[in-house]
C-alpha cells in the first residue's frame, strides 16, 4: 500500500481536491472581511460574473448543437 504514496497522479488528485475545498473558503473568508461597501461590490462582481460564466455556456452548448446539426453529426 506504500506504493500509491508515491505515484504522482495520487497526489495531482490530493492537491485538486483541497484546492476544490480550501478556495471558495478563502473567497468566503476575505469578502467577509471587507468593508460593507466592499463587500456589496464584490457581491455584485460575483453575481455579474456568475451570470457571465452561464451565458457563455449556453451559448457555446447551442453554438456546438448548431454546428453539429449542419455536419450531420449526432451524439446521443
Amino acid at each position: 500500500m506504500a506504493w500509491i504514496l508515491k505515484e504522482t497522479w495520487f497526489w495531482i488528485i490530493i492537491v485538486a481536491l483541497l484546492l476544490v475545498f480550501v478556495t471558495p473558503f478563502i473567497f468566503v473568508v476575505v469578502i467577509m472581511n471587507l468593508p460593507a461597501q466592499l463587500k456589496i461590490v464584490a457581491t455584485f462582481a460575483i453575481v455579474i460574473g456568475w451570470g457571465v460564466a452561464a451565458g457563455y455556456k449556453d451559448w457555446a452548448k447551442s453554438k456546438r448543437k448548431e454546428e453539429e446539426k449542419q455536419s450531420g453529426i449526432h451524439q446521443y
